[in-house]
């Protein structure tokens, strides 16, 4: 290990975010989805039908990163896109009642790998790394 990165923050924080991105994976793998696909369902479930535009905007993707992840989700037929009756060049998107059927137990795959995630910490380090996290996010400038 080199000495002068262990205690640098950026450092840090890319080896913890290395790990929790291992431990979601692992949480998606039996579903055969990734941790955007869960966040593009919960999303539509949260918000109902929406533009591919409008999913990018709320999870801070890229229309081709999102437009792949639909797809992904479409061939599962866990959502479907439906042109927009009030503007035909774009489709909303919506989730199905497979999809629907699905959210919960994969929210309680989550769910256990958020625990993972923390594991490390008391409950009270727990409740402050999310503190401290969420004033690093960009929308706390």
């Amino acid at each position: 290990m080199l000495t002068r990165v262990v205690d640098l923050p950026t450092w840090l924080l890319s080896r913890a975010n290395a790990r929790a991105q291992e431990i979601l994976q692992r949480a998606c793998a039996p579903f055969e989805l990734r941790p955007v696909h869960y966040r593009t369902l919960a999303v539509l479930d949260e918000h109902g039908g929406v533009s591919q535009v409008e999913i990018g905007r709320h999870l801070d993707l890229d229309r081709k990163d999102v437009a792949v992840a639909l797809d992904n989700l479409s061939a599962r037929q866990l959502v479907r896109r439906e042109p927009d009756p009030a503007d035909g060049r774009r489709n909303i998107v919506n989730v199905t009642d497979a999809g629907r059927e699905l959210l919960p137990r994969l929210e309680e795959a989550l769910a256990a790998a958020q625990r993972d995630v923390v594991a490390p910490l008391s409950g009270e380090e727990g409740e402050r790394l999310v503190a401290l996290l969420r004033k690093l996010q960009p929308s706390a400038r």
